[in-house]
């Protein structure tokens, strides 16, 4: 009985990767535990949610649950599928990007235009196209892969594409999401295997953009000024930075106790967002901000270990598709942490899997469904099946 079940144990591996199911899975536990944690304050203290603590809780419960059936739906679908429709999806994040720029369609948020009203819910389709541009940009670098070494049939027009994509975005403005979406293109053809010395010009000429950017706009140079010295203005344009620096410093070691934070009492604003992990240095300090940084670390790592398993088994879409969402994830999970810690200057972008946002769940989870699905579609070409 004993050399049977050890037979059937060997002859039936788990079907899914496990490592990415409990790391997402624990992710969202800790997100639904500090956002409930960091919102009861700003909840008991507005009229608009009915003075209801639970208010943001019970949403962002809707939020996982909705999020977590269009995972299952989206597992179902196979890869072929989504590279067959990815330039498709793209332009209907692109017709949405431009559905926010209008006037009394789109919806403005503290002078910012990024959300679509749909009666009950917000909608914002800067978190659907990165998930978007990961399909695109995979789908592009594998139809152009003898190309990969010419600046003009290789690089130019995903270069048009993304402008016009930056474009909307920065009309927004949502510079975060733009920054993350650069990360992903330029991954892309990295990894497409684009000519080492054509990419290093193009990253001296991102950065200058990057660059002109910021110094061409007023509030965005207010912002790395109030960044570079936060103390110099505390109660203006250093104001957020310096009270998410506050928190991390009450936190110490192992931090105050969970729902123990003074700085989600009105202090730090947008603390349920994009400063939760603020308000996690705060209550579970250093140990709890290390394990956050860990499980993203497993993750992005994980994604890049199911890219490569693909590619090895000559599935290139998806390889670069698993690849490119560890790219998003890592990108924009550094970029939070990086505010949150006075290392990058304030961007609106939340932490993945753990901030509170409908669409931004809604799209980590999609994502996360396609790894799986990549992973399996391995697993089973591996045991000699089609998929």
């Amino acid at each position: 009985m004993k050399l049977y079940t050890e037979f059937r144990r060997q002859k039936t591996p788990a079907a899914y990767d496990q490592v990415v199911f409990w790391i997402t899975l624990v992710l969202l536990a800790i997100g639904f535990v500090m956002v409930y944690s960091a919102s009861i304050a700003m909840a008991e203290g507005d009229k608009d949610t009915g003075f209801r603590s639970t208010y943001f809780l019970v949403r962002h419960g809707i939020f996982l649950v909705v999020a977590l059936v269009a995972a299952g739906v989206t597992f179902q679908v196979p890869m072929r599928t989504w590279q067959q429709y990815s330039p498709y999806l793209f332009l209907i994040g692109s017709a949405l990007l431009v559905l926010v720029l209008i006037p009394h369609i789109g919806r403005e948020v503290n002078g910012s235009k990024r959300w679509l009203g749909l009666v009950v819910i917000n909608l914002q389709p800067s978190e659907l196209m990165k998930f978007f541009v990961v399909l695109y940009a995979a789908d592009y670098t594998v139809r152009k892969a003898a190309y990969m070494h010419s600046l003009v049939k290789g690089f130019f027009p995903m270069f048009v594409v993304m402008l016009v994509t930056g474009g909307l975005l920065l009309a927004e403005p949502d510079f975060g999401a733009f920054a993350v979406i650069t990360a992903i293109a330029m991954a892309a053809l990295f990894l497409g295997g684009f000519n080492w010395r054509l990419f290093a010009g193009l990253i001296v000429l991102l950065v200058v953009g990057f660059v002109g950017i910021v110094l061409v706009s007023p509030y965005r140079k207010a912002r790395l000024i109030g960044f570079m010295d936060p103390w110099k203005d505390p109660l203006g344009k250093g104001y957020q930075l310096s009270h998410s620096l506050i928190a991390f410093g009450r936190g110490e070691w192992t931090g105050v106790g969970l729902g123990g934070s003074v700085e989600k009492l009105f202090y730090l604003p947008e603390a349920h967002t994009d400063f939760l992990l603020a308000v996690i240095a705060e209550e579970l300090g250093f140990v709890g901000v290390t394990i956050v940084v860990l499980l993203f670390c497993g993750l992005v790592l994980r994604c890049f270990q199911i890219g490569l398993q693909a590619s090895r088994l000559d599935r290139d879409f998806s390889a670069l598709v698993a690849q490119l969402i560890g790219v998003w994830f890592g990108t924009q999970a550094f970029i939070n942490m990086g505010v949150n810690m006075g290392l990058l200057p304030t961007k609106g972008l939340t932490l993945p899997l753990l901030s509170f946002g409908g669409s931004g769940i809604v799209a980590n989870l999609i994502a996360l469904a396609v790894l799986l699905r990549i992973d399996w579609e391995n697993r089973q070409l591996m045991r000699g099946y089609s998929v």
